[in-house]
């Protein structure tokens, strides 16, 4: 039941209808009404509010063939040098999810940010979301549902 309340209210003030959007061989279901734009090889997908955004990254593993997806995301985590990372999954392969971080900016204004990553062995994924702290609640429900929307394109044979 806190489910199903807590998505409807995130439709209903964040996110609006979902839709599907590809970002390499990520597809993922975002807001419908958040605007989408290429800025420097990053998506990013702002709500119109202008009070949260979604920057995604996609690329490649880079070994020939692959790799196991754990040790992908292991790689990609100590890469990061940041602990803090508490690990999940996401389109059925392991991703990990940081704590939330809250910078304020020059004006005293806070923001949180939270970054998921993941690998299935051959493409590895980065996701930032960045929030008014003020619309957290509003907010953070929609990045929840945008990471649990995530899937891989199946290879083609």
């Amino acid at each position: 039941m806190t489910f199903a309340l807590a998505l409807s209210l995130s439709l209903a003030l964040g996110a609006g209808e979902l839709t599907e959007a590809q970002v390499g061989a990520i597809t993922l279901k975002v807001p419908g009404t958040w605007q989408r734009r290429e800025v420097e090889g990053t998506t990013r997908f702002a709500s119109p509010s202008g009070e949260a955004y979604i920057d995604m990254d996609v690329g490649q593993v880079q070994r020939k063939g692959g790799m196991p997806a754990a040790e992908c995301l292991k790689k990609i985590l100590a890469g990061m040098g940041s602990p803090g990372f508490k690990k999940t999954k996401a389109g059925g392969q392991p991703a990990a999810a940081s704590k939330e971080i809250v910078d304020t900016d020059d004006q005293g204004k806070k923001f949180v940010g939270l970054t998921y990553v993941g690998c299935d062995g051959k493409t590895t994924w980065s996701m930032q979301f960045h929030v008014v702290d003020a619309k957290r609640a509003e907010f953070i429900p929609v990045a929840d549902q945008v990471l649990k929307s995530l899937t891989y394109r199946k290879a083609e044979k």
